[in-house]
């Protein structure tokens, strides 16, 4: 929902570190990877009860997410179907680490409700690229996000929003049931219209 919002935001820093990486001689997938890596290090930092630092970590992953696809835009390829692959699976991978990192940190407090979350990140996800397939079948594009490697169906519970709650858990960790199931909820709603609006639209 906030994704529209916040993008334009982020584009002129995020189009002078892409200038920069480009003249660095890196690759639109190489900082995809090293974003990805510096995101999937925060599972491990938060297992080891140290949020702030994940935190850090957190932030430079989805501030390198935004570089990688600028640096498409402004490289010689453009835009590849390797690329958004990449991107995609660094992602969802991203999203599933940083609530398993909280259920490490304190498993009889916290793994509940992470499993919850993460079940709830399935429902988002599996219609978001449900919905993506189908649509590329069919040649469609996103009015609202035509920059995106396939259609991006937007929800109430976008990146935005998901960066929002990993910040928010990471500085205050002892909320994090509270944050999960209530995310949680607002992830069902997102389901619940993808699959309404994709049911209708195919």
């Amino acid at each position: 929902m906030l994704d529209r919002f916040a993008l334009p935001l982020f584009a002129a820093p995020h189009r002078l570190v892409a200038s920069a990486c480009l003249r660095a001689g890196l690759s639109a997938n190489a900082v995809t990877m090293i974003g990805a890596v510096t995101g999937l290090a925060a599972l491990p930092t938060l297992a080891a009860q140290h949020p702030s630092w994940a935190l850090a970590l957190i932030l430079v992953n989805r501030f390198l997410d935004g570089v990688d696809g600028t640096m498409t835009r402004k490289g010689v390829t453009g835009p590849t179907d390797r690329g958004a692959f990449l991107d995609t699976v660094c992602d969802f991978l991203f999203y599933a680490a940083v609530p398993l990192g909280f259920a490490l940190a304190e498993p009889a407090v916290n793994a509940l409700p992470a499993a919850v979350l993460l079940a709830s990140f399935i429902g988002s996800a599996t219609t978001f690229l449900a919905f993506a397939v189908a649509a590329a079948k069919r040649g469609m594009m996103s009015p609202t996000y035509p920059n995106k490697g396939f259609y991006y169906l937007g929800g109430l519970t976008e990146g935005t929003e998901t960066v929002l709650l990993f910040c928010a858990m990471c500085l205050w960790p002892q909320h994090f049931a509270s944050l999960a199931y209530g995310f949680a909820a607002a992830c069902a709603v997102t389901t619940m219209t993808r699959l309404y609006f994709g049911v209708r639209s195919l």
